[in-house]
């Protein structure tokens, strides 16, 4: 085939990750970007755009909107089986999440610089968030949060119901941990709050990746970039395989509309497909050589790594009745979607003061149902490819409850938290009432063990299956997300996380996307012969 679609930069996938690189490398007007989605741009279509549809997204996947799969079951689950999905559109997840905006705390980021350098440390972390974030909310430490990015993020609601005000006097109480202002200030990341932080303009309007990025200023709903900007999207295109020269990745094979295509890359070729890159680089011949032997596909680099070490945070919940005369949200702002919430310490570790547990109230005109994440689990699962048809589903086991200790931290933070929270909120208002699981399953731990299991559930917060990290330490790429074994080929995306954050995994996408964009500006900018030997962290600062 002929050479005609040639790009400097090609980019798979429109999520956090990638929107943010497209946007970043073609604001050279010099340099040409090609982003491949496998998807359309829906971002026009209501339930995309109306924020009261993030909860039912998540919950009844839209089959318009999603990759459908699911991964095999789960034994530490009753075998049950969950969902192996994400976003297919404009957007990746951000198009389709719950939309809540959770930086990883300095406690994470000091965990990622001992692993990879000053690159990934608190500092450099928080200057990267505040200048993607426009923040539209209040704070106690105006120098944490940014006012002038791409990315809005709206603070909500303004006056909080009084279901999330007691809500939220209840944890206190229960906890001993004061009431917060700004969880996403590095400062004050425990304690219950009234506000959430979400994924969102002033008016309320979802706020996606694609929105922020990949605007009517950057391209026009036919994916071609605006204003002198050398940008393409190709809507409809599905990453096939990545081609190599020499273990240089030159470009990719792609399904458009039904036809196998290629183009090529001048420079890179970088992945964010989300928890669709492990497969993309197995397809490419990256990953387990015995595995991809018996795939039928030839071995690029034989790196064990490759979908290993798969994690994702537990997700239960427990329900109380609620005082009818109390709103879950207000009336005027249907789009705050939660009911207050809070950050919290392991309830194992009474003096911690590290974030192991998320809250989530959400409210209704009849019950509260509180959302439990535990964030520092211990269990970790794989993803597998079954044979070299790239359409075919990976099978990907996720170890939900596979290490015996992330059950005990679930029974604890009923036994402790819920049991505690539901008897101060009962004791704010007697309508309040613990009624899922009632105080005698909590006190049984075989009842209580059972009903975990039963009332398990899945939040899409995978992470870490291309981890970044040395080869002898796990890694599939380094910590620029170069892929360790090959040439001009970069992950990134949630995949390359090398410890599990400790909140929604959109916002550390969203830093990843950006920290690699501005390192491959870097290099740009550099001459192409050096003398001398580079230093091991010189010219990162941003």
């Amino acid at each position: 085939m002929d050479r005609k679609w040639t790009f400097d930069y090609i980019v798979v996938g429109t999520g956090p990750a990638g929107a943010v690189i497209a946007k970043i490398l073609s604001d050279d007007k010099q340099t040409s970007v090609l982003v491949l989605e496998a998807g359309e741009n829906n971002d026009k279509d209501k339930p995309i755009r109306d924020s009261t549809f993030a909860l039912e997204l998540e919950e009844q996947f839209f089959p318009q909107y999603f990759w459908q799969g699911e991964g095999i079951p789960q034994e530490g689950v009753d075998d049950r089986s969950f969902e192996w999905t994400t976003g297919r559109l404009l957007g990746g997840g951000s198009s389709i999440n719950g939309e809540q905006y959770v930086r990883p705390t300095p406690d994470v980021f000091r965990e990622w610089e001992k692993l990879l350098g000053p690159l990934w440390s608190p500092r450099r972390a928080t200057r990267r968030f505040k200048k993607l974030e426009k923040y539209n909310g209040e704070t106690d430490n105006p120098s944490a949060r940014g006012y002038h990015g791409r990315l809005d993020i709206r603070q909500a609601p303004v006056h909080p119901t009084s279901m999330a005000e007691k809500l939220t006097a209840a944890i206190e109480q229960a906890t001993g941990f004061p009431e917060i202002l700004d969880y996403n200030d590095p400062k004050t990341p425990l304690g219950p709050f009234t506000r959430w932080q979400l994924y969102q303009d002033p008016s309320g309007r979802r706020e996606s990746s694609s929105k922020a990025f990949l605007s009517l200023d950057i391209m026009t709903p036919s994916g071609r970039g605006v204003k002198g900007r050398k940008l393409r999207v190709f809507f409809k295109s599905t990453a096939l395989r990545v081609l190599f020269d020499q273990k240089r990745a030159a470009g990719v094979e792609f399904l458009k509309e039904g036809k196998r295509v290629r183009a090529y890359a001048r420079k890179k070729v970088i992945i964010s497909g989300g928890i669709n890159s492990a497969q993309l680089l197995m397809l490419s011949g990256i990953g387990p050589a015995p595995l991809l032997k018996k795939a039928g596909i030839p071995v690029i680099f034989n790196n064990p790594n490759v979908g290993q070490r798969l994690r994702n945070h537990t997700l239960n919940t427990a329900v109380f009745t609620t005082n009818p005369n109390d709103n879950a949200l207000p009336a005027n702002d249907p789009n705050a979607l939660y009911t207050g919430g809070a950050f919290l310490p392991a309830p194992m570790e009474p003096s911690g003061n590290r974030r192991a547990v998320q809250l989530i109230g959400i409210g209704s005109d009849r019950h509260l149902t509180l959302a439990l994440l535990y964030l520092r689990p211990k269990s970790r699962g794989f993803i597998k490819i079954q044979n070299n048809d790239p359409l075919k589903i990976v099978l990907a086991d996720e170890g939900f409850l596979a290490n015996p200790d992330d059950m005990e931290a679930v029974k604890n933070i009923y036994r402790i938290y819920v049991k505690n929270i539901a008897a101060k909120l009962t004791s704010i208002d007697p309508a309040y009432r613990l009624i899922s699981p009632t105080t005698d399953i909590i006190d049984d731990d075989s009842k209580l063990e059972d009903f975990i299991k039963e009332n398990f559930d899945h939040n899409h917060h995978q992470q870490g299956s291309l981890r970044m990290a040395p080869l002898h330490r796990g890694g599939v790429v380094d910590r620029r997300g170069n892929v360790h074994g090959v040439k001009d080929l970069i992950v990134a995306d949630a995949s390359i996380i090398p410890f599990t954050v400790d909140g929604n995994v959109s916002a550390p996408a969203f830093l990843i996307g950006y920290t690699i964009a501005r390192q491959l500006q870097l290099q740009d900018k550099k001459p192409q012969k050096r003398q001398g030997k580079r230093q091991p962290f010189e010219n990162e600062e941003e």
